[in-house]
């Protein structure tokens, strides 16, 4: 132990002569979502010094960005209301507490007691992070390079930030949707959809039939119509099928959970963007021509106001176009976040006044637009991109398909969570198949599922490659389980779980593989976490 401070002395000493400012905690979170906040409230509550790298402005992920309609209690078959405890819970009963709803236990069963606009989201949380006095490190981006994350054997030892900071923690929680701080520690991942074989699953990889939100009419994907030689119209892939359940590195699709509305004290008008190309819509002129219905935007959440995500067979989901994400350079991240805002502010100008697009269409579409009061800083439009797919940790504990299915018995007796969805992943990619337009990889629902227990094994690395790191967001999963995982609440609720792990792990001096889970349980029933469907 000597030996080891002497080498951290020295260790500090010269980087601090290399120009990086130090900062010290106890836990070191990365990352920009709900669940960094809610790890750091944890750890703050037990009085551990915390502190949260947040790369972007806002701090908040999703929940602050648009997806204001939760995934609580939403649909007529299942009630997920009840797996829900702990700090999570009473993040939602100060939304509700917001709006005036004052008894939250009789009122829990409605969705619209879960439902909230993205502006109080974000001062909810931002009043929780000043009433616990949590340092926010904003905009400080990890140096994407494996030299960044210094290691002493499998224990991270620090890392480095673009802006010339170095953070040095006992532990560390990787709360990022990419997974960045994971990697780049040398721990293993994965991007995309494994093959069905390597778990044995039904659902996973290329998808070769596939019925869900796929075009129930014909449209011909030809710039000239029924001629292959003259190329493809936009939002399409030159791609080949492929064979049934095969791995490939694809990920589902993003989109803006754009936060729009009717109420004309409130609206901006949908306007022609500048970076504005009309021949990127044929394929809503031709799916239109073929009797194909468009989607239109409705009211979810407070204050007329819609959370419009994008799931449908022909939207603001942009299939195939987003597949680097994970592993791109911020430069190229940030190319991807602009080309789905020209594409998705040209697609609702669209809609609202084009020609092409039927009066009854474009009268609804015309009637809405962003709004004065969300997103301020970014003309009424989210400051992030719905990231639904990152990279995924592989630990010693995957969960795959056969956790998610009510036809199997998997005994888990590490438990820090439930989730409470079905699978869900969006589609992939936008190809042609028998010379017409397939959406490929749409898998949701189902009558074979159920809510399942998480591991703790998830959650950490393998012990060789790391010590003293956990992911709530990047957990070990496959493509498919990961669909049932990739709520924010279900990310809130695993992140007050770590953050309880890390607090045992430093106090009993010890690595976060070896902790005896009869502890951990032990303080997650204390902290109202709920690990029993």
């Amino acid at each position: 132990m000597k030996n080891l401070n002497f080498i951290l002395i020295v260790f500090v000493l010269c980087n601090n002569l290399n120009g990086f400012t130090q900062v010290n905690s106890d836990v070191c979170i990365y990352g920009n979502s709900s669940a960094s906040i809610i790890a750091a409230i944890q750890l703050k509550k037990t009085g551990k010094n915390v502190v949260i790298v947040n790369p972007d402005k806002h701090l908040g992920g999703m929940t602050i960005e648009g997806l204001g309609s939760s995934d609580i209690n939403n649909h007529k078959d299942f009630k997920n209301d009840k797996v829900i405890g702990g700090l999570t819970l009473d993040f939602y009963k100060k939304i509700a507490a917001y709006y005036g709803i004052v008894n939250f236990d009789s009122s829990r069963i409605d969705p619209k007691t879960w439902r909230f606009e993205p502006h109080v989201a974000e001062k909810i949380f931002s009043e929780w992070v000043q009433e616990y006095n949590i340092p926010v490190y904003a905009e400080t981006k990890l140096i994407q390079d494996f030299n960044a994350v210094h290691k002493n054997g499998n224990k991270i030892i620090s890392f480095k930030t673009e802006n010339g900071k170095e953070f040095f923690a006992s532990i560390y929680i990787d709360c990022s949707y990419e997974g960045d701080l994971l990697f780049y520690s040398g721990i293993s991942t994965v991007i995309g959809r494994e093959s069905n074989k390597q778990y044995g699953e039904t659902k996973n990889g290329i998808r070769t039939e596939n019925h869900y939100r796929n075009f129930d009419v014909s449209v011909d994907p030809y710039i000239l119509s029924g001629n292959p030689k003259s190329g493809l119209i936009h939002t399409i892939q030159n791609e080949e099928l492929g064979e049934a359940g095969e791995v490939d590195s694809r990920i589902q699709a993003f989109c803006f959970r754009a936060c729009l509305t009717k109420d004309s004290t409130n609206k901006i008008t949908f306007k022609k963007p500048k970076n504005y190309n009309r021949d990127w819509y044929e394929i809503y002129i031709r799916y239109i021509n073929a009797g194909g219905k468009l989607y239109t935007p409705y009211v979810t959440i407070p204050n007329n106001k819609t959370d419009l995500g994008a799931w449908h067979d022909l939207s603001h989901n942009l299939y195939g176009m987003n597949h680097h994400y994970p592993s791109d350079t911020y430069k190229q991240r940030d190319s991807i976040y602009n080309y789905h805002l020209d594409f998705t502010q040209g697609l609702f100008y669209f809609l609202a006044n084009d020609t092409a697009v039927p009066d009854k269409i474009k009268s609804e579409w015309s009637k809405w637009g962003t709004t004065k009061d969300e997103f301020t800083d970014n003309n009424g439009w989210p400051r992030m991109i719905y990231i639904r797919d990152g990279r995924r940790m592989i630990s010693d504990y995957v969960i795959t398909e056969w956790n998610t299915r009510k036809d199997t018995v998997i005994n888990i007796n590490d438990a820090v969570g439930i989730a409470y969805w079905p699978p869900d992943v969006h589609h992939v990619r936008r190809i042609v198949k028998d010379g017409k337009v397939y959406n490929e990889g749409f898998v949701f629902g189902g009558d074979n599922w159920k809510p399942f227990q998480i591991s703790y094994k998830s959650l950490v690395p393998k012990k060789s490659e790391c010590s003293n790191i956990l992911s709530p967001t990047c957990l070990s999963a496959t493509h498919i389980a990961y669909g049932a995982i990739r709520l924010e609440w279900t990310f809130m609720v695993l992140a007050q779980s770590v953050a309880i792990a890390a607090d045992l792990c430093i106090d009993n001096n010890m690595i976060v593989q070896d902790l005896p889970y009869n502890i951990l349980k032990d303080e997650l029933k204390v902290n109202r976490q709920i690990i029993f469907p």
